[in-house]
Order: C-alpha cells, then sequence, then structure tokens
C-alpha cells in the first residue's frame, strides 16, 4: 500500500443524516473509510491510485502550470492516479461516507 500525508484533519463538520449506512466488511478491509462531513488534505509520497469502494468522493486536486484545479466525483469502482508529490483535498460527496483505498500507482 502507497502511503500519504495527512495534512488536513477534517474542515468544520456538517449535519448527519440520522440514517447511516453500514459499510460491509469485505469493504472495509483494506480501505480507509471517511465520514460524512469530513474532509481531508493528502499529499502522495509515491505514484499512487485512489480507488473508491463504497459512496462518492469529492476531489479537488492542487493546481499546477500544466494542469490547472478542476473538482472531480469519483463514485464506487472508479479511480484517480496522483502523482507523486502531488496534494488532493477529498470530502464525502453525501451524508453517508465513503470507503476508499489508496495503493501504488
Amino acid at each position: 500500500m502507497s502511503t500519504a500525508v495527512c495534512t488536513t484533519e477534517s474542515f468544520s463538520p456538517v449535519s448527519v443524516p440520522a440514517r447511516a449506512v453500514a459499510v460491509p466488511p469485505a469493504v472495509r478491509r483494506g480501505a480507509w473509510q471517511i465520514a460524512p462531513g469530513e474532509a481531508m488534505s493528502l499529499k502522495a509520497r509515491s505514484a499512487s491510485i485512489l480507488r473508491v469502494k463504497q459512496g462518492r468522493v469529492w476531489i479537488t486536486p492542487d493546481a499546477t502550470l500544466r494542469n490547472p484545479s478542476e473538482d472531480l466525483v469519483l463514485a464506487p469502482g472508479e479511480s484517480l492516479t496522483v502523482a507523486a508529490g502531488q496534494r488532493i483535498v477529498m470530502e464525502a460527496w453525501d451524508g453517508y461516507g465513503a470507503t476508499y483505498s489508496w495503493d501504488n500507482a
């Protein structure tokens, strides 16, 4: 599994819906969870792949001279390649949170 540096604990909490969906153990194995209303900043130490296992995530990569920043929304089964040294900000898209993996590219 690749490593990333988490540069932000979380942003201000957002209201969480009363009903939460349980994450199946098979999805949790080898994966990380991001709670509803939680956001984090990750910086890849090496080329990595972010894969969404459950839920949807909203991602904003840092802008570079070559690539302007644009927001992305990834659904289960979708992935994003993150270059070594690149930073992304990731947040659960809806009120249910998400499960993702972060592996070497």
